[in-house]
């Protein structure tokens, strides 16, 4: 009996189909620059040199963790792709960082077109939100490594900035001011003590209409990363800023620091904080510490900033103009704590 790649769990007809699904998702991603089409073995790319004095590349690579176990569960598939873009183009976007190009991979046990054009639909939002363009990816079927319904997603980010203009927090001093932008909740981590909290602990469903939040808890935990390109890239070309901190897994105390010259530290008041009632209810129902919560979750901050306090009030005003909201969480002092939170 002779066999063929179907028979061993491969079907090539369905990743055909998925290509013709997704073709449209990607076109919409398109910026100047992007000089191949989907179907080549590589994504092609050109390099605006002249608007840069000395261009440098820089690139960050993510995925979602275990959200994805929460997008299985409610079999909502169309939102995680816009996480994955976000956790990438958030970290590029924190060394100063234009994002040109994104790549996707998607690994799953069994092929269904529709599906993955539906991660993919993600994909191409988050690009459109992170103003770069999806120039390549792979679907790898892998049956007998992944369970048919269930997959994984990891990209890849491209981005640009003029060498004078990286930010890497070497010019941050004592004194300087420490901003916050909000976060859409949750974003993409600390998903393995939610999800000991929801469901080992209070046993509770995902389709559990909760009244604090407005919504199921489903919907809730499900909202994507916000992506930082709009506002962020226009203010760093504008203003003075000396540090970028996305506020990622490991909340303050692990992502802060990254963006600090050693011997100082910064003092934040958690009480000018506008906490999404996700994360009181986390920590309520799972009894978490509050130290434990800024330690694991962005406790409504996503993207945290340091700039000279005599560019605080045009940096205000811009934020105001673009109708953004911003909060100033404290400032730099000398010290080697990192992170000091002050709660009251």
């Amino acid at each position: 009996m002779s066999l063929t790649y179907k028979d061993a769990g491969v079907d090539k007809e369905a990743g055909y189909k998925e290509v013709q699904l997704i073709k449209g998702m990607i076109k919409k991603t398109h910026i100047p620059g992007v000089l191949s089409d989907i179907g080549g073995f590589a994504g092609l790319f050109q390099l605006d040199t002249k608007s840069f004095e000395e261009p440098v590349l820089v690139s960050g690579t993510d995925g979602v963790g275990t959200k994805l176990r929460l997008a299985f569960m409610m079999d909502k598939h169309n939102t995680i792709g816009e996480d994955c873009v976000a956790m990438c183009a958030n970290d590029i976007l924190c060394q100063g960082a234009k994002p040109l190009f994104f790549l996707d991979y998607i690994a799953t046990g069994k092929l269904i077109p529709e599906k993955m054009a539906s991660i993919v639909e993600g994909v191409s939002n988050g690009c459109i939100k992170a103003q770069c363009a999806l120039i390549g990816g792979e679907t790898a079927e892998m049956p007998g490594f992944y369970k048919d319904e269930e997959y994984d997603v990891a990209g890849f980010c491209v981005g640009v900035v003029d060498k004078k203009k990286i930010i890497n927090g070497s010019t941050i001093e004592e004194g300087d001011y420490i901003l916050g932008l909000p976060s859409s909740g949750v974003h993409s981590n600390g998903f393995s003590l939610v999800r000991k909290i929801v469901f080992d602990k209070m046993n509770l469903n995902l389709d559990e209409y909760i009244e604090e939040l407005g919504s199921t808890l489903g919907e809730e935990l499900l909202k994507p990363t916000r992506i930082y390109t709009n506002p962020v890239y226009d203010l760093v070309q504008k203003f003075n800023v000396k540090g970028l901190s996305h506020i990622t897994g490991g909340g303050f105390y692990e992502n802060i620091p990254r963006m600090l010259p050693t011997e100082l530290a910064v003092h934040i008041n958690t009480t000018e904080i506008n906490t999404p009632p996700i994360f009181n209810l986390l920590q309520k129902w799972g009894g978490v510490p509050l130290d434990e919560m800024y330690a694991t979750f962005n406790m409504g901050i996503g993207m945290v900033m340091a700039v000279d306090k005599n560019e605080l009030e045009g940096i205000g005003k811009f934020l105001e103009e673009k109708g953004e909201e911003f909060v100033i969480l404290g400032e730099v002092k000398k010290g080697s704590e990192g992170v000091v939170l002050c709660h009251q």
